[in-house]
């Protein structure tokens, strides 16, 4: 996982999700998904499409938009739809991935300052409070 971010951001020059899903092709909307629904990523037809609720805030669209990013590029071919409805596989690992990518993606090259805790790397990054604990 760490070398797919490494080259990502070596190639694109940044880690901006929404910057790096734009070089890579990937379509980003804006749509009420829901009280329970944060992001989506999916392909149809060859294009690859992340969908954010619109009523987040600015830090958790970020968080999102780089959550699914990790599902592009750590879960190629896998749907989250097709786990749930033809197999036995429970989805909450490709979550916990994709979470762990969005946080290493966002907190990438950076470290914790003299006295500086994780939480607080974090809450400078614009990691979300509940995510903070997937940084590892």
């Amino acid at each position: 996982m760490e070398d797919i971010i490494q080259r990502l951001i070596k190639r694109h020059h940044t880690n901006c999700p929404f910057r790096l899903a734009q070089e890579l092709g990937i379509h980003i909307r804006f749509h009420d998904l829901g009280d329970q629904t944060r992001g989506i990523y999916y392909r149809k037809l060859r294009r690859r499409f992340i969908v954010i609720h619109d009523k987040l805030t600015d830090e958790w669209k970020r968080f999102v938009c780089a959550h699914e990013l990790g599902h592009d590029r750590l879960h190629k071919g896998i749907s989250r739809f097709f786990l749930e409805e033809h197999t036995f596989f429970h989805p909450g690992k490709f979550e916990r991935q994709a979470n762990v990518f969005a946080v290493r993606l966002l907190t990438a090259g950076d470290r914790p300052e003299p006295g500086e805790t994780i939480e607080q790397l974090c809450a400078r990054n614009g990691i979300p409070e509940e995510m903070r604990h997937y940084y590892a």
